[in-house]
């Protein structure tokens, strides 16, 4: 097992802008919608692409910046949807590429630590709904 554990920064990176954040969420969903995997779910879920980019970055703001905007459950809407181990992988493939395009690399490794813990975290959620047993497979 590898040690991942979380880089630490403080609010004050100079990388680490409200503004970037939302330049993240954007550009990511951008390239979601229009993937051939996760594209057809995202759309199908999704009906007000503005609020959903919005709570996302809300809820990277709170997650880094401890802002406390998000005040959501992110697990629930997650478990209904059809979605299995290679969604996750294409998800945090195109995540992590968006991230390290835009972010210092301390900062896109900040990111990137916890979207692969809570890709781990949904996928086991979603596995126990289902009466499967899963693992974590991005963040161990």
């Amino acid at each position: 097992m590898t040690d991942q554990t979380v880089p630490a920064l403080h609010t004050f990176h100079p990388d680490l802008t409200e503004e970037k954040i939302a330049q993240l969420v954007a550009t990511f969903y951008g390239r979601a919608r229009t993937d051939d995997l996760i594209g057809p779910i995202f759309n199908a879920q999704v009906k007000d692409w503005d609020h959903h980019i919005a709570q996302i970055s809300d809820f990277w703001s709170s997650m880094l910046l401890k802002t406390g905007r998000y005040e959501g459950r992110p697990m629930r809407p997650h478990l209904m949807l059809p979605i299995r181990g290679e969604h996750f992988d294409r998800w945090l493939a195109l995540f992590e590429t968006t991230a390290r395009e835009i972010f210092e690399s301390d900062v896109a490794e900040a990111f990137i630590v916890r979207a692969r813990r809570i890709a781990d975290s949904f996928e086991m959620g979603i596995a126990t709904t289902r009466g499967e047993i899963a693992r974590p497979r991005h963040s161990a």
